[in-house]
Protein backbone atom coordinates (compact mmCIF):
# COMPACT_ATOMS: atom_id res chain seq x y z
CA UNK A 1 0.00 0.00 0.00
CA UNK A 2 0.87 3.71 -0.45
CA UNK A 3 -0.36 6.99 0.73
CA UNK A 4 -1.63 8.36 3.97
CA UNK A 5 -4.59 10.81 5.43
CA UNK A 6 -3.88 14.74 5.31
CA UNK A 7 -3.06 15.64 8.50
CA UNK A 8 -6.05 17.76 9.45
CA UNK A 9 -8.68 16.05 7.61
CA UNK A 10 -10.94 13.26 9.36
CA UNK A 11 -12.12 11.99 5.37
CA UNK A 12 -11.40 9.77 3.26
CA UNK A 13 -12.51 9.35 -0.31
CA UNK A 14 -13.76 5.34 -0.92
CA UNK A 15 -14.04 3.96 -4.94
CA UNK A 16 -15.42 1.04 -5.22
CA UNK A 17 -14.35 0.07 -9.42
CA UNK A 18 -16.24 -2.54 -10.14
CA UNK A 19 -16.67 -3.94 -14.03
CA UNK A 20 -19.71 -2.25 -14.78
CA UNK A 21 -19.63 1.10 -12.84
CA UNK A 22 -17.82 3.19 -10.46
CA UNK A 23 -19.19 3.62 -6.98
CA UNK A 24 -17.86 5.81 -4.37
CA UNK A 25 -18.54 7.54 -1.36
CA UNK A 26 -17.20 10.16 1.01
CA UNK A 27 -16.77 9.38 4.93
CA UNK A 28 -15.22 10.28 8.42
CA UNK A 29 -12.55 8.14 9.97
CA UNK A 30 -15.37 6.79 12.16
CA UNK A 31 -17.20 5.76 8.48
CA UNK A 32 -20.18 8.03 8.81
CA UNK A 33 -21.11 8.86 4.93
CA UNK A 34 -21.41 12.42 3.62
CA UNK A 35 -21.92 11.62 0.62
CA UNK A 36 -21.81 9.04 -2.14
CA UNK A 37 -22.53 8.43 -5.81
CA UNK A 38 -21.80 6.26 -8.79
CA UNK A 39 -20.46 6.80 -12.39
CA UNK A 40 -21.37 3.77 -15.64
CA UNK A 41 -18.62 3.36 -17.22
CA UNK A 42 -20.31 3.81 -20.33
CA UNK A 43 -20.33 7.50 -19.30
CA UNK A 44 -17.89 9.40 -21.87
CA UNK A 45 -15.05 10.70 -19.97
CA UNK A 46 -14.28 14.21 -20.13
CA UNK A 47 -14.59 17.51 -18.14
CA UNK A 48 -18.10 16.64 -16.33
CA UNK A 49 -16.32 13.18 -15.09
CA UNK A 50 -17.43 13.02 -11.63
CA UNK A 51 -19.20 16.41 -11.36
CA UNK A 52 -20.57 15.62 -7.96
CA UNK A 53 -16.94 15.58 -6.42
CA UNK A 54 -16.69 19.19 -7.48
CA UNK A 55 -18.90 20.30 -4.36
CA UNK A 56 -17.09 18.17 -1.66
CA UNK A 57 -14.91 19.01 0.88
CA UNK A 58 -11.22 17.93 0.18
CA UNK A 59 -10.99 14.27 1.26
CA UNK A 60 -7.89 13.67 3.44
CA UNK A 61 -7.10 10.72 0.90
CA UNK A 62 -8.59 8.33 -1.47
CA UNK A 63 -8.72 4.56 -0.73
CA UNK A 64 -9.48 2.31 -4.34
CA UNK A 65 -10.38 -0.74 -5.05
CA UNK A 66 -10.26 -1.35 -8.87
CA UNK A 67 -10.92 -4.78 -11.06
CA UNK A 68 -11.81 -2.83 -13.83
CA UNK A 69 -8.35 -2.76 -15.39
CA UNK A 70 -5.92 0.15 -16.29
CA UNK A 71 -8.27 1.94 -18.76
CA UNK A 72 -10.48 2.91 -15.48
CA UNK A 73 -7.68 3.42 -13.10
CA UNK A 74 -6.30 6.24 -15.82
CA UNK A 75 -9.55 7.72 -15.64
CA UNK A 76 -10.35 7.78 -11.72
CA UNK A 77 -6.85 8.83 -11.18
CA UNK A 78 -7.14 11.79 -13.58
CA UNK A 79 -10.65 12.35 -11.50
CA UNK A 80 -8.74 12.60 -8.83
CA UNK A 81 -6.22 15.13 -9.99
CA UNK A 82 -8.53 17.63 -11.60
CA UNK A 83 -10.01 18.14 -8.04
CA UNK A 84 -7.60 17.48 -5.81
CA UNK A 85 -4.18 17.62 -7.25
CA UNK A 86 -1.90 15.54 -5.35
CA UNK A 87 -4.28 13.64 -3.41
CA UNK A 88 -2.86 11.00 -1.26
CA UNK A 89 -4.16 8.13 -3.18
CA UNK A 90 -4.33 4.20 -2.02
CA UNK A 91 -4.92 1.29 -4.36
CA UNK A 92 -5.59 -1.75 -2.00
CA UNK A 93 -4.47 -5.24 -2.68
CA UNK A 94 -5.50 -8.51 -0.86
CA UNK A 95 -3.35 -9.26 1.86
CA UNK A 96 -2.67 -12.08 4.15
CA UNK A 97 -4.46 -10.63 7.11
CA UNK A 98 -6.30 -7.11 7.67
CA UNK A 99 -8.95 -5.50 9.67
CA UNK A 100 -9.83 -9.22 11.39
CA UNK A 101 -10.43 -10.96 8.14
CA UNK A 102 -7.65 -13.99 7.25
CA UNK A 103 -7.06 -15.02 3.89
CA UNK A 104 -7.15 -18.80 2.66
CA UNK A 105 -6.10 -18.05 -0.66
CA UNK A 106 -3.13 -20.17 -1.97
CA UNK A 107 -1.71 -16.84 -3.30
CA UNK A 108 -3.67 -14.38 -1.50
CA UNK A 109 -2.56 -11.63 -3.68
CA UNK A 110 -4.41 -13.13 -6.39
CA UNK A 111 -7.65 -12.61 -4.82
CA UNK A 112 -9.91 -9.70 -6.11
CA UNK A 113 -9.53 -6.15 -3.86
CA UNK A 114 -13.20 -6.09 -4.45
CA UNK A 115 -14.03 -9.60 -2.72
CA UNK A 116 -11.11 -9.00 0.17
CA UNK A 117 -12.50 -5.40 1.12
CA UNK A 118 -16.37 -6.88 0.95
CA UNK A 119 -15.60 -9.68 2.92
CA UNK A 120 -13.80 -7.24 5.78
CA UNK A 121 -17.25 -4.91 5.56
CA UNK A 122 -19.78 -8.18 6.35
CA UNK A 123 -17.21 -9.25 9.00
CA UNK A 124 -17.73 -6.05 10.29
CA UNK A 125 -21.44 -5.51 9.65
CA UNK A 126 -22.28 -9.32 11.10
CA UNK A 127 -19.19 -9.81 13.55
CA UNK A 128 -18.64 -13.53 15.03
CA UNK A 129 -20.71 -15.58 12.35
CA UNK A 130 -20.33 -17.80 9.93
CA UNK A 131 -21.09 -16.04 6.70
CA UNK A 132 -21.79 -16.78 2.94
CA UNK A 133 -21.56 -13.42 0.84
CA UNK A 134 -23.19 -13.92 -2.48
CA UNK A 135 -21.85 -10.42 -4.94
CA UNK A 136 -23.79 -10.67 -8.28
CA UNK A 137 -22.34 -8.35 -10.56
CA UNK A 138 -20.76 -8.76 -14.37
CA UNK A 139 -19.52 -12.12 -12.26
CA UNK A 140 -21.32 -14.12 -9.07
CA UNK A 141 -18.70 -14.02 -6.69
CA UNK A 142 -19.56 -16.31 -3.39
CA UNK A 143 -17.10 -16.12 -0.31
CA UNK A 144 -17.19 -18.15 2.59
CA UNK A 145 -15.81 -17.03 6.05
CA UNK A 146 -15.85 -18.94 9.33
CA UNK A 147 -16.94 -17.08 12.63
CA UNK A 148 -13.42 -16.29 13.45
CA UNK A 149 -12.97 -14.28 10.41
CA UNK A 150 -10.92 -16.91 7.96
CA UNK A 151 -11.84 -16.91 5.00
CA UNK A 152 -11.79 -20.82 3.74
CA UNK A 153 -12.37 -19.91 -0.19
CA UNK A 154 -14.47 -18.59 -2.63
CA UNK A 155 -16.60 -19.60 -6.24
CA UNK A 156 -17.23 -17.46 -9.56
CA UNK A 157 -19.66 -18.07 -11.99
CA UNK A 158 -21.04 -15.60 -15.00
CA UNK A 159 -23.00 -12.72 -13.43
CA UNK A 160 -27.40 -13.19 -14.23
CA UNK A 161 -26.50 -10.21 -17.12
CA UNK A 162 -23.60 -12.01 -18.67
CA UNK A 163 -24.95 -15.19 -18.69
CA UNK A 164 -28.30 -13.44 -20.77
CA UNK A 165 -25.61 -11.73 -23.20
CA UNK A 166 -23.82 -15.07 -23.87
CA UNK A 167 -27.09 -17.20 -24.82
CA UNK A 168 -28.09 -13.86 -27.45
CA UNK A 169 -24.44 -14.09 -28.72
CA UNK A 170 -23.97 -17.45 -29.12
CA UNK A 171 -26.79 -18.45 -30.45
CA UNK A 172 -28.74 -17.68 -34.19
CA UNK A 173 -32.52 -16.69 -33.11
CA UNK A 174 -32.37 -15.78 -29.04
CA UNK A 175 -32.11 -11.69 -28.48
CA UNK A 176 -29.68 -10.63 -26.72
CA UNK A 177 -30.64 -8.94 -23.29
CA UNK A 178 -29.06 -7.22 -20.67
CA UNK A 179 -29.96 -5.56 -17.42
CA UNK A 180 -31.61 -2.46 -19.00
CA UNK A 181 -33.71 -5.04 -21.19
CA UNK A 182 -34.38 -7.85 -18.85
CA UNK A 183 -36.03 -5.91 -15.51
CA UNK A 184 -38.99 -7.87 -14.37
CA UNK A 185 -38.93 -10.49 -16.65
CA UNK A 186 -37.26 -13.26 -14.86
CA UNK A 187 -40.96 -14.09 -13.44
CA UNK A 188 -39.68 -16.29 -10.31
CA UNK A 189 -40.97 -16.99 -7.20
CA UNK A 190 -39.78 -16.36 -4.04
CA UNK A 191 -41.13 -16.67 -0.30
CA UNK A 192 -38.37 -16.50 2.19
CA UNK A 193 -38.22 -12.65 1.92
CA UNK A 194 -34.72 -11.05 3.43
CA UNK A 195 -33.60 -9.62 6.49
CA UNK A 196 -30.83 -7.93 7.79
CA UNK A 197 -29.31 -4.59 8.24
CA UNK A 198 -31.40 -3.15 5.49
CA UNK A 199 -34.76 -3.61 6.58
CA UNK A 200 -37.10 -6.64 6.54
CA UNK A 201 -39.41 -7.57 3.40
CA UNK A 202 -41.95 -10.36 2.82
CA UNK A 203 -41.26 -12.67 -0.12
CA UNK A 204 -43.46 -11.84 -3.26
CA UNK A 205 -44.82 -13.52 -5.43
CA UNK A 206 -43.57 -12.44 -9.05
CA UNK A 207 -44.88 -14.98 -11.37
CA UNK A 208 -44.87 -18.82 -12.69
CA UNK A 209 -41.68 -20.89 -12.76
CA UNK A 210 -42.22 -21.77 -16.34
CA UNK A 211 -41.99 -18.93 -18.84
CA UNK A 212 -44.30 -18.10 -22.07
CA UNK A 213 -42.24 -16.28 -24.19
CA UNK A 214 -38.61 -16.16 -24.89
CA UNK A 215 -37.76 -13.29 -23.16
CA UNK A 216 -39.28 -14.04 -20.15
CA UNK A 217 -37.72 -17.85 -20.16
CA UNK A 218 -34.34 -16.71 -20.90
CA UNK A 219 -34.17 -14.14 -17.88
CA UNK A 220 -36.01 -16.48 -15.47
CA UNK A 221 -33.52 -19.39 -16.54
CA UNK A 222 -30.87 -17.28 -15.91
CA UNK A 223 -32.08 -16.16 -12.49
CA UNK A 224 -33.19 -19.72 -11.21
CA UNK A 225 -28.71 -20.71 -12.59
CA UNK A 226 -28.16 -18.16 -10.21
CA UNK A 227 -30.07 -19.01 -6.75
CA UNK A 228 -29.79 -22.74 -7.34
CA UNK A 229 -25.88 -22.23 -7.20
CA UNK A 230 -26.30 -20.06 -4.09
CA UNK A 231 -28.64 -22.50 -2.53
CA UNK A 232 -26.26 -25.63 -3.31
CA UNK A 233 -23.34 -23.57 -1.56
CA UNK A 234 -25.51 -22.36 1.82
CA UNK A 235 -26.44 -25.72 1.88
CA UNK A 236 -23.40 -27.43 1.57
CA UNK A 237 -21.37 -24.56 4.11
CA UNK A 238 -23.86 -25.72 6.26
CA UNK A 239 -23.42 -29.47 6.42
CA UNK A 240 -19.62 -28.90 6.62
CA UNK A 241 -19.46 -26.50 9.16
CA UNK A 242 -22.77 -27.92 11.26
CA UNK A 243 -24.48 -24.76 12.44
CA UNK A 244 -26.20 -21.92 11.02
CA UNK A 245 -25.19 -19.77 8.48
CA UNK A 246 -26.01 -16.04 7.14
CA UNK A 247 -26.33 -15.39 3.94
CA UNK A 248 -25.26 -11.95 2.75
CA UNK A 249 -26.17 -10.34 -0.69
CA UNK A 250 -25.02 -7.24 -2.36
CA UNK A 251 -24.60 -6.40 -6.01
CA UNK A 252 -26.46 -4.87 -8.95
CA UNK A 253 -28.22 -7.98 -9.78
CA UNK A 254 -29.47 -8.88 -6.42
CA UNK A 255 -33.08 -7.81 -6.63
CA UNK A 256 -33.56 -10.14 -9.81
CA UNK A 257 -32.08 -13.42 -8.43
CA UNK A 258 -33.04 -13.21 -4.52
CA UNK A 259 -36.33 -12.87 -6.19
CA UNK A 260 -35.52 -16.12 -7.15
CA UNK A 261 -33.97 -17.87 -4.02
CA UNK A 262 -36.08 -19.91 -0.94
CA UNK A 263 -33.43 -19.81 1.54
CA UNK A 264 -33.33 -16.55 4.33
CA UNK A 265 -30.35 -14.08 3.23
CA UNK A 266 -29.78 -10.31 4.22
CA UNK A 267 -29.17 -7.60 1.58
CA UNK A 268 -25.84 -5.35 1.80
CA UNK A 269 -25.39 -3.11 -0.89
CA UNK A 270 -22.23 -1.52 0.44
CA UNK A 271 -19.91 -4.38 1.38
CA UNK A 272 -17.02 -2.69 -0.36
CA UNK A 273 -16.82 0.63 0.24
CA UNK A 274 -17.48 -0.24 3.87
CA UNK A 275 -14.58 -2.59 3.99
CA UNK A 276 -12.76 0.09 2.03
CA UNK A 277 -13.43 2.95 5.15
CA UNK A 278 -12.28 0.08 7.59
CA UNK A 279 -8.60 -0.15 5.69
CA UNK A 280 -8.61 3.34 5.63
CA UNK A 281 -9.18 4.22 9.20
CA UNK A 282 -6.93 1.22 10.09
CA UNK A 283 -4.15 2.11 7.88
Amino acid sequence: MSGAQHAGSPSFLLIDAGNSRIKWALVTADGSRLHAGAVNHDDVPGAHDFEDWAALPTPGSAWISNVAGAAVAQRIDAALEAHWPGLARTVIRSVEHQCGVTNGYTTPGGLGSDRWAGMIGARAAFPNEPLLIATFGTATTLEALRADGTFVGGLIAPGWTLMMRSLGEHTAQLPVLDAHSAPGLAGVTSTSGTSGAAGTADGVKLGPLFATDTKRSIAAGCALAQAGLIERAWADLQDAWKMPVRLVVSGGAATEVTAALKVPHTRHDALVLAGLALIAAQS
